[in-house]
């Protein structure tokens, strides 16, 4: 769960921090950028809610393999459609939706598994390798632009990073964990 929200950290700050530099290098006008991070932001608020609430009523695990499986399918047409305008305003909107929707899965499951008494110590465990996960993509997507001239990579690895961390989360027990009771 650590490592996909992981991937969930590297994939929205690459976003957020190089998306803009990305349409401007191939070619697109920068009001599709500001466009684009202003779509995210509004598909951001209705997705966080409508997937929070889904989250109460199906599988946090299903839901988190669902969503990254999506955003896997959202990043292969960046990556192997031809650069437009519509294919960026559709990737934010879409992306977006799933932006934060990870947070109340998530935290729910970790709530799920554990319960309520440890929710803050153990979500702030997960919560730090999405931190290090936003690390590297902003600075990992900065650094490969610097070695390779383009995002291309960058792009095709947030791909596959994605379709893993949907394939890390089918195995996920989300049932709580049994505690034995302490000794007199």
């Amino acid at each position: 769960m650590a490592l996909g929200f992981g991937v969930c950290g590297f994939q929205i700050t690459f976003i957020g921090v190089h998306l803009p530099a990305y349409v401007g290098d191939v070619g697109i006008p920068g009001w599709v950028a500001a466009w684009a991070l202003g779509l995210i932001g509004a598909c951001n608020i209705v997705g966080a809610y409508v997937l929070g609430s889904l989250g109460a009523r199906f599988r946090g695990r299903n839901m988190l393999v669902a969503i990254y499986a999506l955003r896997t399918i959202f990043v292969l047409a960046v990556v192997v459609l031809p650069p437009s305008a519509p294919l960026i305003l559709a990737f934010a909107a879409l992306f977006g939706f799933t932006w934060l929707g990870t947070i109340p899965l998530t935290s729910g499951m970790v709530a799920r598994i554990f319960g309520p008494r440890y929710l803050s110590t153990l979500y702030g465990v997960v919560f730090l390798s999405h931190q290090v996960g936003a690390f590297l993509g902003a600075w990992g997507g900065g650094y490969a632009y610097d070695l390779l001239g383009s995002y291309d990579a960058v792009w095709a690895a947030m791909a596959v990073i994605s379709a893993i961390a949907a394939l890390m989360h089918l195995p996920i027990s989300d049932r709580p964990v049994v505690r034995q009771p302490k000794a007199a």
